[in-house]
């Protein structure tokens, strides 16, 4: 059992269908302390997890050549995982998963590939057969990184009327209209060559949509128009401090708004760093105020709970807990962290 103190989150890594490669842990909102209080097996490689808008049921992909997506319904006491069953994704390295605003669909983004999928959702949330599946075309700038399209995120908006697919391979952010479980082409938004659009941020207000791009270590504004499905830029900022020269490993990840909306935080890894801007409250625009190491190697992942930051440190094999000073937005290291092999997600539960 947890203490009231604590508030709990699942951690996906990178580990064999014969080791608890979920993991259900426990932070002290108080001290920054973490524990693991249990975990699942029976999946490979979850490297993405979503959990339903109800929280009684998550979902993860299985990174692997022949990509899948599970299902597992929430012990409303325990929180252990029961498996609902999984599907094929249709395509390989499969990296993202997220859930409808109603909970009557998910959406997978398959690295390799090239695809995006959506799956209809029974009302115990388990999955039906795939509805939809679309597929990127083309290459970008960059014969290492861009030779062909790689969708890295999928995200649905508030309405659940389009979902925006950010592709690496394509420096695009590709809107899709969602229409009967169906996904039909409605506008592409370009980036800079060599960008890499990995992840996206919605503000709590949402006029404002911060991107972050894995290969040139930058950071775009959007104005956000939601009702025509469309994004205006506004800004290109770097992650990474001025007078710092980034070299092949360095490569941003990971980026969350906070919830009282005037700081933006990002991962970069090489650096192995929490980058801290401030947000415009007029404009949404971007002033970078500071940079703390994250902890470990490679923050992939890190997640916003209890009035802190976790950050999922996966070649180093650990989360480290930072205190989110309320007044400025700063990490304040708490000294704590948690073994873990390989994290490279986190997500709360309420």
């Amino acid at each position: 059992m947890h203490q009231p103190n604590e508030v709990l989150f699942y951690i996906g890594t990178y580990n064999s269908e014969k080791e608890e490669a979920i993991l259900l842990g426990a932070l002290d909102k108080e001290t920054g302390e973490m524990r693991v209080m249990g975990g699942t097996k029976g999946i490979l490689n979850p490297s993405y997890l979503a959990v339903n808008p109800a929280q009684t049921v998550l979902y993860a992909v299985s990174e692997q050549d022949e990509g899948e997506v599970h299902a597992f319904a929430i012990n409303p006491g325990s929180k252990a995982l029961q498996p609902l069953g999984g599907r094929a994704t249709g395509g390989g390295a499969p990296c993202y998963v997220s859930v409808a605003p109603q909970g009557d669909y998910i959406f997978v983004s398959n690295y390799t590939g090239g695809n995006v999928n959506v799956f209809p959702l029974n009302p115990d949330g388990a999955l039906q057969e795939m509805s939809s599946q679309v597929k990127h075309e083309g290459s970008g700038t960059r014969s290492d990184r861009q030779e062909a399209p790689h969708p890295h995120s999928v995200i649905p908006d508030k309405t659940g009327e389009h979902v925006l697919v950010c592709d690496l391979g394509l420096d695009q952010i590709v809107f899709y209209r969602v229409e009967e479980g169906k996904l039909a082409t409605h506008r592409e938004v370009e980036l800079p060559p060599g960008s890499g659009p990995r992840h996206l941020a919605v503000h709590p207000s949402r006029q404002w949509i911060y991107l972050v791009n894995e290969l040139n270590n930058t950071v775009t504004v959007f104005a956000n128009d939601e009702p025509q499905g469309n994004l205006k830029l506004l800004q290109n900022i770097s992650s990474l401090p001025e007078h710092y020269t980034a070299g092949s490993d360095d490569t941003a990840a990971d980026i969350h708004v906070s919830p009282c909306g005037r700081y933006l935080y990002v991962s970069n890894r090489g650096h192995d760093s929490i980058a801290l801007f401030h947000i415009d409250n007029a404009t949404g625009l971007l002033e970078a105020e500071d940079w703390v190491i994250s902890g470990g190697r490679t923050p992939r992942n890190f997640a916003l709970i209890g009035g802190m930051l976790l950050a999922a440190n996966q070649n180093s094999g650990n989360i480290a807990s930072f205190r989110i000073d309320s007044e400025t937005g700063r990490l304040i290291p708490t000294g704590n962290e948690l073994e873990v092999t390989a994290p490279v997600c986190l997500i709360a539960l309420d």
